[in-house]
């Protein structure tokens, strides 16, 4: 009798098990910022420190993608990747408010030289 209550929901086990074991976790801390982030203050040396470890972070990993790349993005010369990487940061520079502009940039550069090469 059990069986044939599991049968229709057997399909779903992995889906629950990503659910609880990864979204679940990762929800929560996103509401309890939300929570904490009403009585923080934005300007305070904190969270300054916060955003330049954060940036510092991105700044490495974007470096670490376009020095030493991993996948297809190998076979894509340098100076095609720090192109698309110059090109997409002088566009965001000139565009400052709006960055998608400057990641559309370096995507198509980067794209554009990935199918030249590839």
């Amino acid at each position: 009798m059990m069986d044939i209550l599991r049968a229709p929901f057997s399909e779903w086990y992995p889906f629950l098990f990503i659910l609880l074991a990864g979204a679940l976790p990762t929800q929560i801390w996103r509401w309890l910022g939300a929570v904490f982030a009403k009585s923080l203050d934005e300007e305070s040396e904190f969270l300054n420190w916060v955003k330049a470890i954060a940036t510092a972070l991105v700044a490495g990993l974007i470096a670490k993608l376009v020095v030493f790349p991993s996948g297809s993005l190998i076979d894509v010369p340098l100076w095609a990747r720090l192109s698309a990487l110059l090109l997409g940061y002088g566009v965001f520079f000139l565009t400052r408010p709006k960055i998608i502009y400057g990641i559309l940039v370096g995507e198509v550069v980067l794209v554009s030289a990935a199918f030249f090469y590839l």
